[in-house]
């Protein structure tokens, strides 16, 4: 029951979590003989934690990452040694504090995408990062729609506002030049500034059948390559 406006206050500045709480923590100051301050605290510490919660929640669910491929899920087991300590570094999230890219190569089948999304939902989980996952193909899709209506550097700009992107399969594209474009785009904005992981099939020695063009497929290497984690999968 709301007894003088006190909890309309509180969710008026969208503190719900202490307006929900407030009555209960009032009885138990009283019985524990808490001061003004404790129950404050008690409070805002409630009120923080489901608000961390909540965010953690729109993070998971605005990362589109696959739900099964945590780390949890992971069958360490088949990685080898190298793969397993790397695994445990780059959970910790230092790579994303200095905008380090992270490559996974290899055969299809090995476990890169897995792998990949598993520090993805580990950024998200540890640390609260903002993490997007997205097959190649549809990134450089919606680069292309958005560049064609004068929007991409409104789409960049949003894309932005996630420190780790990880394109999923990058082997499979076969980019036109206009894809190739707004995808070179795309790596050269995020170079230095913010993190990409990329799983693909094909070593960087044959990156010419995705960017169909030496040169521009030898700069978007080395922007990749410059600050980066390098991954083989067998």
């Amino acid at each position: 029951m709301e007894r003088d406006g006190t909890e309309l206050l509180l969710k008026s500045f969208g503190l719900t979590t202490m307006a929900r709480e407030l009555a209960a923590m009032e009885e138990r100051g009283l019985h524990d003989g808490w001061s003004f301050r404790r129950q404050l605290r008690e409070l805002l510490e409630l009120e923080a934690a489901e608000r961390g919660q909540r965010r953690l929640m729109r993070l998971r669910k605005e990362s589109s990452l696959p739900e099964g491929k945590t780390l949890a899920a992971l069958e360490e087991s088949r990685l080898t040694a190298g793969l397993r300590r790397q695994l445990a570094e780059l959970c910790e999230g230092h790579f994303v504090e200095r905008a380090v890219n992270v490559l996974a190569f290899g055969l299809p089948g090995r476990g890169k995408t897995h792998y990949l999304s598993a520090i993805g939902h580990e950024m998200i989980q540890r640390h609260g990062i903002p993490v997007l996952f997205a097959p190649s193909y549809k990134l450089i899709q919606r680069l292309l729609e958005a560049k064609r209506d004068l929007r991409l550097e409104v789409m960049l700009k949003k894309l932005d506002g996630y420190k780790v992107i990880i394109l999923d399969d990058l082997g499979y594209v076969q980019a036109t030049r206009e894809e190739m474009e707004v995808l070179f785009t795309f790596l050269a904005e995020r170079y230095e500034r913010r993190s990409v992981m990329i799983s693909s099939n094909l070593v960087f020695s044959q990156w010419d059948r995705i960017f169909q063009d030496p040169m521009t497929a030898m700069a978007a290497v080395d922007r990749l390559v410059h600050h980066s984690v390098i991954l083989e999968f067998g």
